[in-house]
């Protein structure tokens, strides 16, 4: 008879949603929150990874991630309070009466529910979720790529997005990715995206980097570009000494969020 493997525990289901909200946890943390030993976290971790629920990592753990990114719900979970304080903070560096560039990622999204009160925007977008976010407010003009659409989370993607874009020349990409190597290069998992982020990048004259802290632990295994590449980021916090070093060296605009802020202010369309 086939042996059958060991089910989740309550706390390896804890430790797993805890995850997914924050995108890593710390060993210690963990055992001083579950009031257990360390040697009992790394065990859990141990069969959790097994499971290809969580990615291992030194001192810790992330969500799994490799070759395949996280399904959408899940990506919306991940970090989802540290996304709407950088989409906050973002929302901010863009005037009214200018011109964008939203790709693709849940961080992006957070970006575009906070400037959907803004005034005279041209924004062209690959992400269908940006657009329904947006395109209420007569006041903003939004245009949509052409391309396939990918059935995951709605984002559009390929060749034919990539030459849409490439039709513009904005003042403003606002730029999601999916991993950054401790290198400074930027990843992602799909090569028909990134074809599109490409021509983002290319195209503005201003790059604004929207990633929460735990896309500097994550691997991808395309190439999107460089931290040279990027203007201005905008994270929750930067994860060490090191990746700060390396925007300063890089003459990044680095932007913390820190405390949480107040929610986004929602424009009443309803006579627009």
């Amino acid at each position: 008879m086939k042996e059958q493997p060991n089910p989740i525990s309550r706390r390896q289901r804890d430790i797993a949603a805890l995850i997914r909200q924050s995108g890593r946890v710390a060993v210690d943390e963990l055992a001083a929150r579950f009031d257990v030993t360390a040697q009992t976290i790394r065990r859990d971790l141990a069969e959790l990874s097994g499971a290809r629920i969580i990615t291992r990592t030194h001192g810790g753990a992330v969500v799994a991630s490799g070759v395949e990114n996280l399904a959408y719900d899940a990506r919306k979970l991940v970090a989802h309070d540290a996304k709407a304080r950088i989409g906050q903070a973002a929302a901010k560096l863009i005037p009214d009466h200018s011109s964008l560039f939203i790709n693709l990622g849940t961080t992006t999204e957070e970006v575009a529910q906070c400037i959907a009160g803004h005034e005279g925007l041209l924004v062209v977008t690959n992400n269908i979720n940006v657009a329904n976010a947006l395109y209420r407010n007569s006041s903003i003009s939004v245009i949509i790529t052409g391309g396939t659409i990918r059935a995951s989370d709605g984002g559009i993607v390929g060749r034919m997005a990539a030459e849409t874009v490439r039709q513009f020349k904005v003042d403003t990409a606002i730029i999601g990715t999916s991993a950054i190597d401790e290198d400074g290069t930027l990843l992602d998992y799909d090569l028909r995206e990134v074809q599109v982020s490409r021509a983002f990048i290319e195209n503005a004259h201003r790059v604004v980097l929207v990633t929460d802290s735990s896309k500097f632990s994550r691997r991808a295994p395309v190439r999107i570009g460089r931290l040279d590449e990027i203007d201005v980021l905008v994270t929750e916090r930067l994860p060490s000494v090191a990746v700060a070093e390396m925007c300063e060296r890089l003459k990044i605009e680095v932007i913390e969020t820190g405390a949480p802020e107040a929610a986004c202010p929602v424009r009443d369309t309803s006579d627009d």
